[in-house]
């Protein structure tokens, strides 16, 4: 049995270079508001001041982007990317057609519409067409989906180039060939490095992080109180599940508790279906999926669900001696 001081330990997604000070105070803050929300205010100064909890933020930002580089200056389409990109927008607009259908949401559902034809039209000219036009292409579905009300407003500071580039970061993690199977072995010793197995661990994981953390916490010899996974992008399908080490996908055996989290909103998310397609651990132990509303900029950031008592409740409940 883990004894000791708990540890929690944030696994950031998809995005440019993080500052760990920055964002591990900012993920912080959300939980706090979170506790409020929980009525659970008396934790608070637990998490923020360090008594209650040993906080890791773990960084690894870095494998991904070039320190230095700028907007666009920071990624360009390879020709390996191509396919995977498609596939996972592919996946994404099934997703949302679902959730935004024409009987109810018909002015929604015709910018869908849009996207598909577009995606559609650069998958199947792909042949004959340079890797720069194809990326062109892709940037049109990305910035078409961003014309949904519930993601409009992230027009004004991200555009369909940096989406996709972002997106990009999850082809690049699941890459099994030699060089960037180094990168997703990099990248899960950074989440890892840090920790105690000897001690209670409670993981919250956000974006790519919960594919990230997925593969990690199998390699994880400690016992995690529970796994809360936030815009997760698991269940898309064949473009992540089928890439999933290991296959067939089921729960890490080592976690108590998984709670799923997902917006409507949220363009990346592979709504409840995780629940349906990752099967439960050897003792059982599955995913348990909610669904959480968020308002105003962009809700695939980690902060958004963070606010929600629904995320900071079995967060905190875990930590508490």
């Amino acid at each position: 049995m883990a004894t000791g001081k708990p540890q929690l330990l944030f696994v950031h997604g998809i995005g440019g270079l993080r500052d760990i000070d920055t964002d591990r105070r900012r993920w912080l803050q959300a939980l706090a508001a979170g506790a409020r929300d929980a009525e659970m205010a008396d934790a608070i100064s637990g998490l923020t001041q360090g008594w209650l909890v040993d906080v890791t933020f773990a960084n690894y930002s870095d494998l991904f982007n070039r320190p230095g580089a700028q907007g666009d200056t920071a990624w360009e389409l390879d020709e390996d990317e191509a396919p995977f990109l498609a596939g996972l927008l592919d996946s994404m607009l099934e997703e949302l057609a679902e959730q935004f259908p024409a009987a109810s949401s018909p002015q929604d559902a015709r910018i869908i519409a849009d996207a598909r034809y577009q995606l559609d039209a650069a998958v199947q000219g792909r042949q004959s067409q340079g890797v720069g036009d194809v990326g062109r292409r892709l940037v049109g579905v990305t910035t078409t989906v961003l014309r949904l009300p519930g993601v409009r407003q992230a027009a004004q500071w991200m555009n369909g180039w940096a989406v996709l580039s972002h997106l990009a970061q999850v082809g690049r993690y699941l890459d099994r060939r030699a060089k960037r199977a180094e990168l997703g072995a990099a990248v899960r010793e950074r989440v890892l490095e840090n920790l105690d197995p000897t001690r209670p661990l409670a993981v919250v994981s956000h974006s790519l992080g919960t594919v990230v953390a997925y593969e990690a916490l199998h390699e994880y010899d400690g016992a995690v109180n529970v796994w809360i996974t936030l815009g997760s992008p698991l269940a898309l399908g064949a473009v992540v599940l089928d890439r999933l080490v290991p296959h067939p996908a089921s729960c890490p055996s080592n976690i108590a508790s998984w709670l799923n989290f997902w917006d409507r909103d949220d363009i990346v998310v592979g709504r409840p279906h995780l629940a349906n397609w990752i099967g439960p651990s050897k003792s059982g132990v599955k995913a348990v999926t909610e669904r959480v509303d968020s308002h105003g900029l962009w809700t695939h950031t980690a902060t958004k669900y963070l606010e929600h008592g629904a995320v900071a409740r079995p967060v905190i409940e875990a930590l508490r001696p």
